[in-house]
């Protein structure tokens, strides 16, 4: 992605950005779907409790194991319980989780990789030492250990997973602040007297978030998929309450009544990948060599 469309987008009007969001719709049509896909999926996390009848911790041994019928659209699981209402309950600890993990771990790689791109190169060392550190290991293995030492819960796991998720961000903030504190506009702003901090926070940084929010959207499939790992393994929510990778880890004992697992799967993979392909369609759509070649 180019500074210059970079420091473009930054400063478009909010009716610029809406055309561009129309335009790249209609050139990326998978971008206009993945879209609805998300925007049902939100309605109906949203609206559990108007979608579906049933409670999502209730047992109901009479009708345990049912296939999907039009009283259960989802089947039903070992307890009776309903899996569609539990998929749809779900996806409220899961989104919020991912949601929680990227704006996290976000917010603390731009503040390490600020700190080490506009501070003094000593500094600049031991931050992305540290930051290499860290990227040695696989997210979803770190994660597990931060996991395992706080124990198994819904926070415990966003912790967790946030632990493992800013070297990332540190190293694309530090690439962009080195970038652009070469430019003539923050050699002015140094010629004018402005504090090295307000140089920083006011100048450099707002000319940066354009990249950083784009990379964060796209996080967010990711950090969805984590979580139901990190939930799978047994080191995310907690029974009974619904989360995607716990129900998947459930529905794994009763393979036979694929329903169980399944259901729960495809919502997880839905969202990453209309996530994934929203991601990819502002990567052509920003990139000026990705767009002369269409």
């Amino acid at each position: 992605m180019s500074l210059e469309r970079t420091l473009e987008a930054g400063h478009r009007p909010l009716s610029r950005a809406a055309g561009d969001l129309l335009a790249l719709c209609r050139r990326h049509p998978a971008v206009a779907v993945s879209l609805v896909v998300i925007l049902v999926w939100v309605v109906l996390i949203a609206g559990a409790n108007i979608f579906s009848p049933f409670n999502p911790l209730q047992p109901a041994m009479k009708v345990r194991l049912n296939a999907p019928s039009l009283e259960h659209l989802f089947g039903t699981d070992q307890l009776g319980r309903d899996v569609f209402t539990r998929v749809l309950y779900g996806g409220r600890s899961t989104l919020a989780a991912a949601l929680a993990v990227v704006a996290a771990g976000s917010l603390i790689g731009t503040l390490i990789g600020a700190i080490a791109g506009f501070g003094p190169r000593w500094l600049d060392e031991v931050l992305m030492r540290v930051t290499d550190m860290v990227l040695a290991f696989p997210i979803i293995i770190l994660a597990m250990a931060v996991a395992a030492a706080l124990g198994a819960g819904l926070g415990n796991g966003v912790i967790a997973l946030a632990a493992a998720w800013w070297p990332q961000y540190a190293r694309v903030t530090r690439g962009l602040v080195l970038e652009l504190k070469s430019l003539d506009f923050v050699a002015a702003s140094r010629t004018s007297g402005r504090h090295p901090a307000g140089i920083l926070v006011r100048v450099i940084l707002p000319n940066a978030l354009p990249t950083l929010m784009v990379m964060a959207a796209v996080d967010i499939g990711r950090a969805i998929l984590n979580f139901a790992m990190l939930s799978f393994l047994g080191l995310g929510a907690r029974p009974p309450a619904p989360e995607w990778g716990a129900m998947i880890a459930e529905g794994a004992q009763v393979m036979d009544q694929w329903w169980v697992a399944t259901c729960p799967a495809l919502a997880v993979l839905t969202l990453v990948i209309a996530f994934n392909m929203i991601g990819d369609g502002i990567r052509d759509w920003m990139d000026p060599l990705m767009r002369r070649r269409r």
